[in-house]
């Protein structure tokens, strides 16, 4: 049966190689027979979170620009990868403006059970993408239905279009193809 796969990019580079990466993901997911949708923060309007819950009581964020728009798809997707630069060794601080004002999906009666995550840095060393995936973890765990299934990192690569022949494009093709 084939599901709904969001991908959200969160870089806002052009030719950003963690949305190329995203984009391997989408080609493996699409080849499974699943629907694939990559919506990309680029030009999008996305306020901080201002922590007043308002989310909780109502089910959406009284925030209004393009958050609640994404969380709406959030909500709706039966996998949600997220695509990412890694800068010193975090998230992208719109990936996690993101996820902060998705809160107010905790309430709600979300359709994902799988979260991947897709990141790019300049490092290779294997520990780079550990503090992002541990962000991306801490958001799996506040949702009980949902499991952090996966990861590809990609290292070494740092101006647009550098990731290009890395072996990571690879491993998420397949990744995406195990969907």
């Amino acid at each position: 049966m084939a599901k709904n796969v969001l991908i959200i990019e969160t870089s806002f580079r052009a030719n950003s190689n963690s949305d190329r990466l995203a984009e391997s993901f989408a080609e493996g997911a699409k080849a499974a027979g699943n629907d694939v949708e990559i919506i990309s923060l680029k030009g999008k309007n996305i306020g901080f979170c201002t922590g007043c819950f308002g989310c909780q009581k109502i089910g959406y964020c009284v925030i209004k620009d393009d958050a609640n728009e994404i969380t709406e798809k959030i909500l709706e997707a039966d996998v949600v990868v997220w695509s990412t630069p890694i800068y010193y060794y975090e998230m992208s601080g719109q990936m996690k403006t993101m996820i902060d004002r998705a809160n107010s999906l905790y309430p709600r009666d979300y359709k994902f059970r799988e979260v991947y995550l897709l990141s790019v840095a300049a490092e290779d060393e294997d520990y780079v993408d550990k503090n992002a995936a541990g962000g991306v973890q801490g958001w799996v765990d506040c949702f009980e239905k949902a499991v952090f299934k996966g990861k590809v990192f990609a290292g070494g690569v740092n101006d647009p279009d550098e990731i290009e022949g890395h072996k990571a494009l690879g491993e998420a093709y397949s990744m995406g193809n195990t969907i």
